[in-house]
């Protein structure tokens, strides 16, 4: 069952190997755990609905909490303290278009306020309720959650905008097929999601990024349906399903993605390579990726993410007998790990993993094979349990991610860190720091592309002496550093979307020109301003319409 308060399924979890404990002792400090609040505790401060009776609306009060937050930091906090502020009114279940048209009638009838809801995987504040005058419905979208049809001939497939990753995976390969989109969500996070927040899977370099891959679809507004064609290219005008990508709900609720696929790999392996320095491992990958080398995936661990990867990988003797080896090459303090994949014919991967080699080693890196990589793959989609397992022990995760070009990389990475490292003890009036806290922060750059590549940062600090203290912090670290990521060539988000949290740092990137375009194209599509309000842009919904203007019409092509 998936927990009401955390990460993924009751039954999983992450364990820390046995060196982590001093490992973290050393970097971070002792701590203690705060203690976390039960749901019955929880259940009893749902207020009483303010939804009208429906069919599809679903007012139970556990519902409403297993709907009420997504998986930021913030979430996370009010979780796990109890206090989660507000929750929906209500959830629904739809299982077809139909409800769909259905329910968002009954929101404009009613001016309801509608919150999509796929896999509840945000870490930007997408799905999460608000102080409101009016009621708001959280629309689940998870029975919507299978293949609805597979053309061979044009390796399109059609699913339900509510199937998670594991299910798109699993009825493709039934058929000899795969969609290859993995981001680390990929247990949980839906086909839907991945669309609406221009999501990017670990694999982007050979299947692409959630861009390439969508095709077409259908999407439910609140002036009616809108059909978008799946044309292998077209000149005919802006292209709207490009407008749909990273609307994050505002226009409308995507129920059904059409997606392109390919045949399943004859082979696929995962692999490592360390370098002595960060110079010349960033400088390898920028040449392989320039290079057009036929990788999978890319992933570039710095000095400092190296050496925890290392601690906390378990497998304690493999890794010593590695490290002798490393030192024997001369790779010691400062090493930088990369993992690469390749995919495809055995020919094809054999011919990359040669090209791949000789690249590196002009670059002084050496080979390590697959064992590494392999371990990699077959954990990758458990890290987020790491959060659960850092918390038992009284310790603080979040992540930043942004994305630029490569002359950049360098100085936007070292801008991250420091400001992470020394912020909490900054004196506001001297600019001086003293006595800084100790916070683990580490980096690695995780897609590539010739002309840049993502850069992903983790931070790992104590927990505050109760949750408001917790949050202070976090809210100190994150805003700060969003602010020098968008005043210093950076994107607000590579992949995570905009939602609630990353919304006030937009209109630095976009320019004042483009949020009024984009808010023009949510007026249009969405006149009352009921879908996910404050989601993407700051909005205020509008007064109910006295008149039939703003009701569903048939259809909109």
């Amino acid at each position: 069952m998936k927990r009401w308060n955390g990460w993924g399924d009751e039954a999983n979890k992450l364990d820390l190997p046995s060196s982590a404990d001093a490992f973290l002792l050393a970097k971070i400090g002792s701590t203690t755990p705060l203690i976390d609040a039960k749901l019955e505790d929880v259940i009893n401060q749902v207020p009483e609905s303010r939804l009208p009776n429906h069919r599809l609306f679903d007012r139970d009060p556990e519902g409403r909490i297993r709907h009420a937050r997504g998986q930021s930091l913030p979430d996370w906090l009010a979780m796990r303290s109890g206090d989660f502020e507000y929750f929906p009114d209500g959830v629904a279940f739809p299982e077809n278009s139909d409800d769909l048209v259905e329910l968002l009638s009954v929101c404009q009838q009613h001016h309801i306020l509608v919150i999509p809801y796929g896999g509840g995987t945000s870490v930007a504040g997408h799905i999460n309720p608000f102080a409101s005058e009016q009621a708001i419905l959280t629309v689940d979208m998870g029975r919507m959650n299978r293949l609805i049809a597979l053309d061979t001939d044009s390796q399109i497939a059609t699913f339900g905008a509510g199937t998670p990753g594991p299910q798109v995976e699993s009825q493709l390969r039934a058929q000899g097929y795969t969609l290859g989109h993995f981001p680390q969500s990929f247990e949980l996070s839906t086909i839907g999601g991945w669309v609406v927040t221009r999501s990017s899977g670990q694999q982007s370099l050979r299947y692409g990024r959630i861009e390439e891959l969508f095709a077409g679809g259908e999407v439910i507004t609140p002036v009616g349906r809108l059909d978008i064609p799946t044309f292998p290219a077209s000149a005919a005008g802006p292209d709207i399903k490009a407008l749909l990508m990273g609307s994050e709900g505002r226009i409308g609720i995507l129920s059904e993605v059409k997606v392109r696929v390919r045949k399943l790999a004859a082979q696929e392996n995962f692999y490592v390579t360390f370098f002595p320095s960060w110079q010349q491992a960033k400088d390898a990958a920028k040449t392989l990726v320039q290079a057009d080398i036929q990788l999978s995936m890319l992933r570039l661990s710095n000095a400092i993410e190296t050496e925890t990867q290392l601690a906390l990988a378990g497998h304690a003797k493999q890794i010593a007998l590695l490290e002798k080896a490393l030192a024997i090459f001369g790779t010691k303090e400062g090493k930088c790990m990369m993992t690469f994949g390749l995919t495809g014919t055995k020919f094809q991967c054999r011919s990359a993993l040669k090209q791949l080699k000789k690249i590196t080693k002009a670059h002084k890196g050496l080979y390590t094979g697959s064992f590494m990589g392999n371990k990699w793959a077959e954990k990758r989609f458990t890290m987020p349990y790491f959060r659960e397992a850092l918390w038992q022990k009284g310790y603080v995760v979040d992540t930043l991610e942004t994305a630029t070009d490569w002359q950049n990389v360098d100085n936007l990475i070292a801008k991250i860190e420091t400001n992470l490292r020394t912020v909490l003890t900054q004196d506001a009036s001297t600019g001086t720091t003293a006595g800084t806290p100790q916070l683990h922060v580490f980096t690695h750059l995780s897609h590539f592309y010739p002309q840049g590549s993502s850069i992903y940062t983790t931070y790992i600090f104590k927990a505050g002496e109760d949750y408001q203290q917790t949050l202070a912090q976090w809210a100190k670290l994150k805003h700060t550093t969003s602010e020098i990521i968008v005043n210093n060539k950076g994107t607000i988000s590579h992949q995570h979307g905009v939602g609630k949290d990353h919304q006030p740092y937009l209109i630095t990137e976009k320019g004042a020109l483009t949020i009024k375009a984009i808010q023009s194209l949510c007026d249009t599509f969405d006149p009352q301003q009921i879908m996910n309000p404050h989601c993407l842009l700051a909005s205020t919904p509008k007064p109910l319409a006295t008149n039939d203007d703003n009701k569903p019409q048939e259809q909109v092509s």
